[in-house]
């Protein structure tokens, strides 16, 4: 069941060409802003959008020859899809039924899955009747009923609310875990990568720029938007020993590297004073404020200078500095909170 694939789909003003692999047992995420590819690639494997070139295995067998029908995948879309004309029960049924298994024999194995997933008391209920956290179950369900060996995820949590999500996804890692063949999944959501998959596939203007165990692609961005993602403030340099130098602003780190090099530290690692501080930090620069905005419990302000950035502070500081868009400020990072890897 190791899912061996180069995707190169094609059209007028976009390419994305993709080389993917996925040990059975394992959850891969597909991450990447909005155009990046993912659901393209997603449907590609699923033989919902056709290759324009590259090939589809699954332990040594073509898929890219198959039609989408005859494809041992189960797939559970955005929107999840069920069927409103039919129960809980004949929407998880409907699969093993087309596969040929008779109606109670596949109305058995729809009623054992109901029951795994906690939904066996909501078998005779529509969709419509149904909450976004038990349809999405009902959806997964009705994907692991076919036995499939490859198991494809679009978006499965981004219908749910907030409070549902949570306790969803801890539901959905479970059955992941279960699940013995190769899983695809993608998501926007860097939290929803984080916790269900094993590794990170990153995707940018349909090529693949870093991939890693998600504390691996969380601790060493190599990409803006990478970096966006998990909370840091990113920059490529030239590293000599323990100091980078990010176009004019040398900033020291506590790795010593030689050559390019990104340098890397989170906003709540920032620092923002009105005067210049005592002490002479090693990382200290002047900045303008671009902006405030609210980010959970503190406040995000955006700073141009030498280097643009993020600070994360208390609304408190923010009363105390008087911080206002075209503020100056001095900007002072901890070398021991500045980490560098090579580029």
């Amino acid at each position: 069941m190791t899912l061996d694939a180069r995707l190169v789909v094609t059209r007028p003003a976009f390419t994305l060409d993709l080389a993917l692999d996925v040990q059975p047992g394992e959850v891969v995420a597909l991450l990447g802003p909005n155009g990046a590819g993912k659901t393209t690639a997603l449907r590609a494997l699923a033989g919902l959008t056709g290759l324009s070139g590259g090939h589809i295995t699954l332990s040594g067998r073509p898929l890219h020859t198959m039609p989408a029908e005859s494809r041992p995948i189960g797939m559970v879309f955005q929107d999840y899809l069920l069927f409103p004309h039919l129960s809980v029960l004949d929407n998880v049924a409907f699969g093993p039924r087309c596969q040929g298994m008779s109606k109670a024999e596949s109305r058995g194995l729809a009623t054992e899955w109901l029951d795994r997933v906690g939904l066996a008391d909501r078998a005779a209920a529509r969709p419509r009747q149904l909450s976004g956290g038990q349809a999405q179950r009902v959806a997964l369900a009705r994907a692991l009923a076919v036995q499939p060996e490859l198991l494809l995820l679009d978006e499965p949590l981004a219908a749910l609310d907030a409070h549902t999500r949570l306790q969803i996804r801890s539901q959905l890692r479970r059955h992941l875990t279960a699940f013995g063949g190769a899983t695809v999944l993608v998501t926007h959501d860097p939290l929803d990568a984080m916790v269900l998959a094993d590794r990170l596939i990153v995707i940018e203007h349909g090529a693949l720029v870093q991939q890693g165990p998600p504390a691996e692609v969380a601790r060493r961005p190599r990409t803006d938007y990478v970096a966006r993602l998990v909370g840091l403030n990113l920059y490529r340099g030239v590293a000599d020993g323990t100091r980078v130098k990010v176009g004019e602003l040398p900033l020291h780190t506590t790795e010593p590297l030689d050559g390019a090099a990104f340098v890397a530290f989170p906003p709540a690692a920032v620092a923002l004073y009105r005067t210049r501080p005592d002490g002479s930090p090693r990382n200290l620069w002047q900045a303008r404020v671009e902006g405030v905005e609210r980010h959970g419990d503190n406040v995000r302000v955006h700073l141009d200078g030498p280097v643009t950035a993020f600070a994360d502070i208390t609304p408190a500081a923010v009363a105390d500095l008087d911080l206002t868009p075209g503020r100056q400020v001095w900007v002072s990072v901890k070398a021991t909170e500045t980490h560098a890897y090579p580029a």
